[in-house]
């Protein structure tokens, strides 16, 4: 993972000279004055943990374990949130761990836990390091230090019981290592975000992931059944059934809580078989509020494909429904709608039916072009940030959901707050996950950046959670509370909702080491 962007480096591309041109002519977007700062001119800060605690912490997991060099701290600075990126090409290591520790069992883990409690010492779990919402940056105030948790060496996949599809993962182990060990056995998770790249089990878990195709496999949170979890107090062991009525699950206590009440350290989770055949499809509506009736009617009476998108006349128009053609000609307007279908014999007929309603509803097909091209770029988007960012642009994403009688009102909430803060991005949306009784909405913003690129966001980021909360929406559908979305997480839960959080916290971890300052003040 490329330390200040994203992904592999070899896979960024400079914009093209046309793309420049419209930036310019349309946002008003300049060159950066002061080019990005190379690896070796990162600013670190003196390293916090004293030579007794280091020592103690090489004892548990071995001296190889334990890494305090330049490399290894600047590779656990923060996620990849634009503000996070901006900061670092800017050379600014400041919230970088003074250590990272990388335990090899569940035992390991509860061990360095009640360590880190004895010396009041802040642990950061660290997985792929994709959060995008500040889930990363622990609050230093009051403690001895901070290391980062890296779980990398929790990566296998320890049993299959093909009977009950269940099976057990180690969180530290990516997507993509995931799916290759099952597709040994034939299965498949079918969760594949954006982020399926570079993410782990255990950070899918934490943060209630949920990926592009939600619509056939569910949500991450949805597959899990059961749970393992380290915290400073001890072992917590969740899941012994698929269903139970023995009093509130508290697996839904841990999943979300982004390392803030223990370290999952193993996943029971329900599979899928593999789909022998997949097949994704363009549709284009005249509007947006055609193509959402659309997505509407499939969610709620069937049939549901098992991916299924709707991108707003903007992102139509742009391209970035279909990211390895940005800026290309859109030959025609409207909505794009992706409908994806993944199976087996089943494939055909259930196409066949989806195909009858949206022509039902007013969509025209266009054919497997648009899906196919959709699914090729299908995690392209965050290197194209990259590039942005290189041009002098401000782009970045966020997203809530509602209720569908809700949904226009959300939508126009959120464009008119980012809007009224930046004067004149390009503002474009998507639905990218749908339900019975509602939707997603995932919004890309791209501006010129201003003298103060941090203070335009964060001051833009401020105003929109502030209208997202005011227009009935949830603060985050997946990509969970960090820091970012800290206040208007508890002004949507309210101050009890907060105080059984903080009271959850203080029984699972009473030195509060675990993550401070994430998800609850």
């Amino acid at each position: 993972m490329l330390w200040s962007g994203w992904g592999d480096p070899a896979k960024a591309a400079a914009l093209p000279a046309p793309i420049r041109g419209l930036l310019r002519d349309m946002l008003g977007v300049r060159a950066p004055e002061t080019p990005a700062a190379s690896f070796g001119e990162v600013r670190l800060p003196v390293a916090a943990l004293s030579p007794l605690v280091l020592s103690e912490l090489r004892g548990i997991v071995g001296a190889d374990h334990v890494r305090a060099d330049d490399d290894a701290r600047i590779r656990h600075t923060r996620g990849k949130s634009t503000p996070d990126l901006m900061r670092m090409r800017a050379g600014d290591g400041s919230d970088a761990p003074d250590a990272v520790v990388l335990p090899g069992s569940h035992a390991e883990v509860l061990e360095l836990l009640r360590a880190c409690a004895a010396h009041r010492v802040a642990v950061v779990p660290f997985g792929g390091g994709t959060s995008v919402v500040g889930g990363l940056v622990a609050a230093r105030q009051g403690f001895a230090g901070v290391v980062a948790l890296d779980l990398a060496r929790l990566n296998r996949l320890v049993s299959v019981d093909a009977e009950s599809m269940v099976v057990e993962i180690e969180p530290g182990l990516r997507a993509p290592q995931a799916e290759r060990l099952l597709a040994e056995h034939g299965l498949t998770l079918g969760h594949f975000p954006q982020s399926f790249e570079y993410a782990t089990l255990g950070g899918f878990a934490a943060a209630r992931s949920s990926g592009q195709a939600s619509a056939g496999y569910g949500r991450f949170d949805d597959m899990v059944v059961g749970l393992t979890v380290a915290t400073p107090r001890g072992t917590l062991d969740l899941g012994r059934a698929p269903k139970s009525a023995a009093g509130p699950d508290l697996r839904q206590v841990i999943l979300g809580s982004e390392g803030a009440f223990g370290v999952i350290t193993s996943l029971r989770l329900r599979v899928r078989r593999a789909p022998a055949e997949r097949i994704y499809e363009g549709w284009r509506f005249a509007s947006f509020a055609a193509g959402s009736a659309a997505l509407r009617r499939l969610a709620q009476d069937g049939p549901l494909p098992t991916v299924l998108r709707l991108s707003d006349e903007t992102e139509t128009m742009i391209g970035l429904a279909r990211p390895g053609e940005i800026g290309g000609p859109v030959a025609d307007a409207g909505c794009l709608v992706i409908a994806g279908f993944e199976g087996s014999s089943e494939v055909a007929a259930l196409r066949e039916r989806a195909a009858t309603v949206l022509a039902g509803l007013g969509g025209v097909p266009l054919g497997p072009g648009p899906g196919e091209s959709w699914a090729h770029g299908r995690y392209s988007a965050p290197y194209l940030r990259d590039s942005l960012l290189a041009e002098g642009a401000t782009v970045e994403t966020l997203e809530t959901a509602g209720f569908w009688s809700n949904l226009p009102r959300l939508y126009d909430a959120v464009r008119l707050s980012l809007h009224a803060s930046l004067g004149s991005p390009l503002v474009m949306c998507h639905v990218s996950h749908v339900y019975g009784t509602g939707a997603s909405l995932y919004f890309t913003v791209v501006t010129a950046q201003s003298a103060d690129p941090l203070a335009q966001w964060e001051g833009a980021k401020r105003s929109v959670n502030e209208a997202i909360v005011a227009a009935g929406g949830t603060i985050s559908h997946h990509h969970g509370v960090g820091r970012d979305h800290r206040e208007a997480y508890a002004a949507e839960i309210g101050d009890l909702g907060v105080e059984i959080l903080r009271g959850v916290k203080g029984r699972l971890d009473p030195e509060g080491i675990l993550n401070p300052g994430v998800l609850i003040a």
